[in-house]
C-alpha cells in the first residue's frame, strides 16, 4: 500500500474468543491468529482488502485505532510533532522488516502508523 493509506485497524477486546466469535459471525470477517502472534488474530474483511486486528484492551488502549503505512516512521513521528502531535509510543519492531508506532493529534486522537512489509 502507498504511503498514507490506512492499511489496518486494531480493536481492543477483554475476550479474543468472544470477540473472535462475535465479530466474525456479525460482519463475516475470517480470524485467525498467525504464528508467532497467538495472542492477537488477525481479521480480514470479505473484501480482502480490509483487515486488523483484536488486541488486548488495556488502560491506554480502549477505542478502536487506525494504522497509516508510511514510507518512513521516523519521519512522520518529526512532522507530526512539529504540527503539535506527541509521541505515545515511538517506532517499535513487529518483525525483521516492519515496525509500527503511535502518536496523538492536537485533539487527542491516537493514530498508529505502520512501516515495511510483514513477513508472516
Amino acid at each position: 500500500m502507498p504511503h498514507g493509506d490506512i492499511t489496518h485497524i486494531d480493536i481492543p477486546v477483554s475476550d479474543l474468543d468472544r470477540a473472535a466469535a462475535f465479530y466474525g459471525e456479525l460482519f463475516g470477517w475470517e480470524i485467525s491468529a498467525p504464528p508467532g502472534f497467538e495472542e492477537y488474530p488477525m481479521w480480514q474483511a470479505p473484501n480482502k482488502i480490509s483487515g486488523g486486528g483484536l488486541a488486548p484492551r488495556s488502560a491506554d488502549f480502549t477505542q478502536p485505532r487506525s494504522y497509516v503505512e508510511v514510507d518512513s516512521i521516523d519521519d512522520v513521528l518529526a512532522k507530526a510533532q512539529a504540527a503539535g502531535a506527541t509521541v505515545v509510543m515511538e517506532k517499535t519492531p513487529i518483525t525483521e522488516t516492519s515496525w509500527w508506532a503511535v502518536f496523538r493529534d492536537p485533539d487527542g486522537n491516537d493514530i498508529g502508523l505502520f512501516e515495511g512489509v510483514v513477513g508472516m
